[in-house]
């Protein structure tokens, strides 16, 4: 029968997925075949640690006197396609000796005493694998009040305690205890995550990978392309190099004539590092168009659209209808949950913008904290509209050629936001910018999109348009230092923290979610605070992570990395922490070095953007 309760939580292993499914719930695992053997006693000391070796995929463990031993090879086999059978409780699967041989192999000349310790057996059985190699913990974002705790991928014993403890402090407080975005449920989507065979095949890579080399900018290659914008063919026949995010084909990067659009890994400067270079000077000199259509967008509708995200934007979102809003949204705890912008086009009508990735989490966060009783609907609007970013000192030439609407500094400013018309499409134009340039997002109806792109393409020849990807708004906003969200700012990361109180509204005196905590916190000196450091040496790779020392002591890591094309330097921004509180003086007074691939480098501190710090271009 029927068990009524406020909280659900599953925690079924394997089977999570059939149950979330039964309450409309997505759970993307993969059950695989994971087999390991054990010997007789073999000499092993009771107290041996638990060894890997990845170049070889394979892991042991004690197990009174003898070893374990098991790996994670390069052709797993999936277990229960059709679900798993009836009955199915406590059991293992038929041992496959000729599928394990090249694990056996491998660890024959990693410890040879496994040729002559007998075996006493080789056991087979499934364990769940998530897409991504990360287990998934947290509120489902279908269904209020319940909670997902499963997926491991074969560490269930090492994170358990800390995912129960994390898991039981959310159902209490509504909210992560943490910042725990890397195993946030709320990372997936419905599509492509509630479909078995993109699961499966994403799935089989991530375990052929557990062991394998994690490189820089590394993309998966399984079920792929399998959502693409409108533009997919005409890019890629222009040479551009996809990336993935959520299920979309993103042009990272496009190669040059003859060239092959192909990423080729290593931990130095990848074979793209001079194509993106090339994209990111036609954005600072000329002219460049990104598709950003993969971009999360929504709609806040009703009467009551202006209370409802003037309680969950830390910014001022009540300006009139044409003004675009940056904003944060923030947990209690003052943290950063959102990291978005609000246009507002009518006095009912708001138009939010936030990245591919953060699409179910941000769509997720608003509808669970909307003000009861608030007449507004939030509206998901994501494949409605295409984006075309027009970017670059000449993007003003290039749209005014396109439409008859004044698109000059005096009627169309900087944080304006206008429907205008462009090759008989209405669509949404933001004056806004992520790279630091004079420019123009445009919300195109997806079925408008390729006809605007021909017409700017065509219209911008005589200003030397470039097509440009992924790669080069990293390295752009770097240099502008814009914050990326899920890298630099997060829930545990509070606008003070980040650099970032400029967006917070002055007038306080309006309750906005995580306003008291916020307030609260800025009785006292910031414990760290987001900071700018640059490296000279063109052979050094930052890419976040390094730890940052200072006057000889750690005091945090980098949370991105990358090379400036326009200043040419490394460009790094992280946390630096001080238990007696961090100002801008202390940062100016600190002698800094960066721990780069275990070495020590020179880095230099910087109290500003190097790249036009008072931000006149993108306001010309």
């Amino acid at each position: 029968g029927f068990i009524a309760c406020e909280t659900i939580v599953i925690c079924a292993g394997q089977w999570s997925k059939e149950i979330g499914r039964k309450a409309g719930i997505v759970i993307p695992l993969q059950s695989v075949e994971h087999q390991y053997l054990i010997t007789e006693p073999c000499g092993a000391p009771r107290n041996l640690p638990t060894l890997r070796d990845p170049d070889r995929l394979i892991y042991y463990k004690e197990e009174v006197g003898g070893l374990v031993m098991g790996g994670y090879e390069p052709n797993p086999i999936p277990f229960a396609l059709d679900g798993i059978p009836d009955g199915f409780h406590f059991s293992l699967l038929e041992s496959r000796f000729d599928h394990f041989e090249k694990i056996i192999e491998q660890a024959l000349i990693r410890t040879p005493v496994l040729a002559t310790a007998g075996v006493k057996t080789l056991i087979n059985g499934p364990e769940s694998f998530t897409p991504d190699g990360n287990f998934i913990l947290g509120e489902a974002p279908e269904a209020r009040n319940v909670f997902v705790g499963c997926g491991f991928n074969a560490f269930g014993i090492a994170s358990g305690g800390g995912a129960g403890w994390a898991l039981a402090q959310w159902i209490l407080a509504a909210e992560p205890p943490m910042d725990l975005w890397p195993v946030d449920i709320r990372r997936f989507s419905s599509s492509p995550h509630g479909e078995d065979a993109f699961v499966r095949e994403r799935t089989l890579e991530a375990y052929a990978k557990h062991y394998t080399m994690a490189w820089p900018h590394e993309e998966y290659e399984s079920a792929r392309p399998r959502k693409t914008s409108r533009l997919y063919t005409t890019l890629a026949a222009k040479g551009a190099c996809f990336g993935s995010k959520l299920g979309w084909e993103r042009p990272n990067w496009f190669a040059r004539p003859g060239s092959l659009p192909k990423d080729i890994y290593s931990y130095g400067r990848q074979n793209w590092f001079d194509s993106v270079g090339e994209e990111h000077r036609a954005a600072r000199e000329r002219v460049v168009l990104f598709d950003q259509s993969s971009f999360a967008k929504f709609e806040v509708r009703g009467r009551g659209a202006e209370v409802a995200l003037d309680y969950l934007c830390a910014g001022d979102v009540t300006r009139a209808p044409g003004r675009i809003a940056y904003t944060q949204m923030l947990n209690a705890r003052g943290g950063i949950e959102c990291d978005l912008t609000v246009s507002r086009f009518a006095p009912d009508l708001y138009f939010i913008v936030t990245g591919t990735g953060f699409r179910t989490h941000d769509l997720a966060w608003m509808r669970c904290n909307l003000p009861a009783g608030v007449e507004a609907e939030i509206i998901d609007v994501t494949e409605q509209y295409g984006c075309l970013s027009l970017m670059g000192p000449r993007a003003r030439e290039v749209l005014r050629g396109v439409t008859g609407a004044d698109v000059s500094s005096e009627a169309f400013p900087f944080g304006a936001c206008r429907e205008i018309e462009v090759a008989g499409v209405r669509l949404r134009a933001l004056r806004i910018t992520y790279v630091g340039e004079l420019g123009f997002e445009l919300h195109v109806p997806a079925g408008g999109i390729e006809g605007v792109y021909a017409t700017l393409t065509q219209a911008g020849e005589a200003q030397g348009i470039a097509d440009a990807g992924y790669r080069a708004i990293e390295s752009l906003r770097l240099e502008k230092a814009y914050r990326a969200w899920g890298l630099d700012i997060g829930a545990d990361t509070t606008p003070d923290e980040a650099g970032l109180g400029f967006a917070v509204r002055k007038d306080l005196s309006r309750g906005f979610l995580g306003r008291d905590a916020l307030v609260e916190k800025r009785k006292a000196p910031l414990a760290r605070k987001l900071a700018i450091f640059t490296v000279d040496d063109p052979e050094i790779v930052l890419l976040g992570r390094e730890t940052i020392i200072r006057n000889g002591g750690a005091v945090g890591w980098l949370t991105s990395g990358g090379w400036g094309y326009t200043i040419g330097t490394n460009i790094g921004l992280g946390y630096v922490r001080s238990a007696n509180g961090v100002t801008d003086e202390f940062l100016a007074e600190g002698d800094y070095r960066l721990e780069v691939a275990g070495e020590e480098v020179p880095a230099r501190f910087r109290a500003r953007p190097l790249y036009d710090p008072t931000g006149s271009r993108p306001r010309s």
